[in-house]
């Protein structure tokens, strides 16, 4: 920690799972010079099937974890924890906390046909944050909503190309196509793994938007405003933790992170902050 340069600190970033580095990615491509702590509590993924209460636990222990780092700001790279736990984050951490939102706003302005989809989680589609989008973008389009069970399990267990995978894919895919959607939502940070899949499904007429591009800027931003942007060095250093350390886990997420990464385990056992 530095307490005389705070903007030297670094930006905390937490996922349920694996699914948090695509947003990991752009931040790092966005903001090349900070230094990123990440957590991937993938002992208690997916968050889809578990209860408030328990999202809200894990969220506070591990941004907890996060400010014991000297994170100056964090991003929940989740949007079932942004649904369950968000508000609560906010009001216990004084620091800048960015969290996702399903892009339905651009989906609404990108449309053709009028029809939109967006593949979310359960949690994430029943959550009061998607019911306020639907509501402000949803008078001139139609938004289909499809919850996507099994996706975060097969990106977590790194099958992005098995045959159950693309099964899951066409079934919760092509019935949005027959009602005549054009534009795909990934709601949900594991799925833009998928894309190239749900791109070859879809076919090249169908246009995927991530929202992952659009919470990096937002946390330039954020950034900016409060003056914590990094005056480091060109290339900022990142660091993993799991609560699910394992050697499996760490070959995963360096393939998906496209470099070899050393994991960390999370310093609070699942057991004592599971509910």
């Amino acid at each position: 920690m530095n307490p005389d340069n705070p903007s030297a600190n670094p930006i905390g970033v937490f996922d349920s799972g694996v699914g948090g580095l695509a947003v990991l990615k752009e931040i790092r491509r966005e903001l090349p010079g900070e230094d990123l702590l990440y957590v991937a509590d993938s002992a208690h993924a997916p968050y889809g099937d578990k209860t408030t209460r328990q999202i809200e636990a894990r969220s506070i222990a591990i941004a907890e974890f996060l400010v014991s780092r000297h994170a100056k700001a964090i991003v929940v790279a989740c949007n079932t924890a942004t649904g369950a736990a968000v508000e609560t984050l906010r009001a216990r951490f004084s620091l800048p906390i960015v969290a996702m939102e399903p892009a339905v706003k651009p989906a609404a302005a990108h449309t053709k046909t009028g029809v939109i989809g967006v593949l979310a989680t359960s949690r994430t589609i029943t959550s009061e944050n998607f019911a306020k989008l639907h509501q402000r973008f949803g008078a001139d389009v139609k938004i289909l909503m499809q919850a996507c069970p099994g996706l975060v399990e097969q990106v977590e267990a790194g099958k992005l190309s098995a045959h159950e995978t693309r099964a899951l894919v066409e079934r919760y895919v092509l019935p949005l196509f027959e009602q005549h959607a054009d534009t795909i939502v990934l709601g949900c940070t594991h799925y833009p793994f998928l894309a190239p899949l749900i791109r070859e499904i879809a076919g090249a007429a169908v246009t995927i938007i991530d929202p992952s591009p659009a919470i990096a800027r937002e946390l330039r931003r954020r950034l900016s405003s409060a003056a914590l942007l990094s005056a480091g060095p060109p290339a900022g250093s990142v660091r993993f933790w799991s609560s699910a350390n394992s050697e499996t886990y760490r070959r995963l997420i360096s393939g998906l992170w496209n470099a070899e990464i050393e994991l960390q385990q999370l310093p609070d056992s699942p057991e004592k902050t599971a509910v």
